[in-house]
């Protein structure tokens, strides 16, 4: 019996279906399906914050879009990352976005006789005009995407919790305070401006 006691609007973002040919090939899942949700990526980053919230949105968004009417494909798109690797949050959103698109970094799954290659799928510091670019590595169609996460603020006590949690000041009820504030912004994220295009920018790439 599972003991995670994740907070309720985990299980209301939308979830996001795949089609995986490795997993088809190995017999991990019946036809490759594979299904993806929210708590998939807070169980592999080990939290739930914005920077994890827009990468999940974005690499779902720039899938449904690359693959408009069918499963995506997993293993078979390219993200490149406008920024290196090590800057800022670059590695955490890499890690989300490979969660549900299947590409890697040069450690990555090297593939059987040259197919279902994963590593070398993931590429950064390149010249473009968005945070990242999802590719189609079958047809080159590509999304440019970016999340504005300025345009979801956090709660006005926020700053001021946080500084009392990392110094050991708060108490229990403020640590939990802070927790529940935190969380909600992401709900807020995640679930009012799932679709607003003023805080997740998809756009074709040109």
């Amino acid at each position: 019996m599972s003991t995670e006691r994740f907070p309720a609007f985990f299980y209301q973002v939308p979830r996001l279906t795949v089609r995986d040919p490795l997993a088809d090939f190995l017999g991990a899942a019946e036809g490759g399906v594979l299904e993806y949700g929210y708590a998939d990526a807070v169980r592999l980053a080990g939290h739930s914050c914005p920077t994890v919230a827009s990468a999940y949105a974005l690499a779902h968004h720039a899938l449904t879009r690359l693959y408009p009417g069918e499963l995506p494909v997993r293993g078979n798109v390219l993200v490149s990352f406008q920024h290196p690797l090590d800057e800022g949050v670059t590695g955490v959103i890499a890690a989300v976005v490979g969660l549900l698109t299947g590409s890697a970094q040069d450690g990555g799954f090297k593939g059987i006789g040259g197919q279902f290659v994963r590593r070398n799928l993931q590429r950064f510091g390149a010249h473009q005009p968005l945070a990242l670019r999802f590719s189609r590595s079958d047809n080159g169609a590509s999304i440019d995407a970016a999340a504005e996460l300025s345009r979801v603020p956090p709660h006005a006590d926020m700053p001021e919790l946080m500084r009392r949690c990392m110094r050991g000041e708060a108490d229990a009820a403020e640590a939990l305070r802070f927790g529940q504030l935190w969380q909600e912004r992401v709900r807020r994220v995640l679930l009012e401006h799932w679709d607003d295009p003023e805080v997740f920018h998809l756009a074709p790439a040109r």
